[in-house]
């Protein structure tokens, strides 16, 4: 089984974030150029538990395809049978685990990146979903280049999950206790890429259409993954693309037209029903709005309004005053 976004491309990921990669964030991005996608990570043990009040964050639209689905787990056979659940009801292109998490709630159950301190462990999980699995759905998985410093464990962890089976590998070029601070290490991504058949996803610190370029130019990956920049820019991935096809960059959209992306992404977010009335799926948005509103001129004032906005009809307030007409 192969991942034909893959085939004579270079494809460019949206990273799955939680509380970020909803549905209709995806939308904008798969819009924006985003050629591969996955959900926001789901719980083996709360998909085997509760799996119908769960199933709405692995929810996925069509036009959001080629998607995977991520899950995280610490337990081989429960990762197994919860890919099973996911993959009978809901038909993602991809299965993908989730070795690099480094957030306390998912580490504190040994998932995420803790997998990362045991890497026999690692390869069971991978090893259970895939013969699962079958020709079902392709398995693939994300890493970090290690627990700290001290314990870089991504070039002995590539080989083991190629060995596992699964068909890709994304690489955050961090280690779980940098969290996402200093710089993403992308020779030791280079180094990893090279040592499998099997493609790599290059993670960190991509933030230009220059970033991309380079990467594909300078290191052994198939592809890259963009996480926090697309948050703040969902337009990178149009702008990378156009380089890579082009040489040239397109301009970054004008604080205009920035300001209607920030009040159609609410929009359509009120409209789809989500996370259900007004007023929460405004509580939602106010860091998605925040991030957008970095760098655009006349904001900086605004934040705190931004901070506790409550309404579409508030927001349009707010930010009126800074359309052009």
């Amino acid at each position: 089984m192969s991942l034909p976004w893959f085939d004579n491309q270079f494809p460019l990921y949206l990273a799955p974030m939680a509380g970020v990669t909803d549905p209709i964030f995806r939308t904008l991005c798969k819009e924006a150029g985003a050629d591969v996608m996955e959900t926001e990570f789901v719980s083996a043990e709360g998909v085997l538990q509760a799996w119908q009040r769960n199933r709405r964050y692995v929810e996925f639209e069509e036009q959001h395809r080629p998607l995977g689905i991520q899950i995280f787990g610490s337990v081989p056979e429960h990762a197994a049978q919860a890919a099973r659940i996911i993959v009978d009801a809901m038909k993602p292109d991809f299965l993908d685990i989730n070795a690099g998490c480094p957030v306390p709630k998912v580490v504190g159950k040994n998932g995420g990146s803790s997998l990362l301190r045991d890497l026999p462990l690692l390869q069971r999980i991978a090893a259970a979903v895939v013969k699962e699995l079958g020709s079902d759905c392709p398995v693939t998985t994300k890493i970090r280049l290690g627990w700290d410093p001290q314990s870089i464990c991504a070039p002995e962890a590539v080989v083991r999950l190629q060995d596992a089976g699964v068909q890709a590998i994304a690489i955050h070029g961090r280690t779980r206790s940098q969290q996402y601070g200093g710089s993403a290490d992308w020779d030791m991504i280079d180094t990893c890429a090279r040592l499998v058949q099997i493609p790599v996803i290059g993670n960190g610190d991509i933030t230009t259409p220059q970033d991309v370029r380079r990467a594909r130019e300078n290191t052994a990956v198939s592809g890259v993954m963009i996480g926090r920049a697309a948050m703040n820019a969902p337009w990178l991935f149009a702008r990378a693309k156009a380089y890579l096809q082009t040489g040239s960059i397109p301009p970054e959209p004008t604080a205009d037209d920035k300001l209607r992306f920030m009040l159609r992404h609410t929009r359509m977010a009120i409209d789809s029903g989500h996370y259900g009335e007004e007023i929460v799926t405004m509580r939602a948005m106010r860091a998605r709005l925040l991030a957008y509103a970095k760098g655009i001129p006349g904001t900086k004032p605004l934040r705190p309004a931004l901070a506790r906005v409550g309404s579409y009809a508030e927001l349009t307030d707010i930010l009126g005053p800074l359309m052009e007409s």
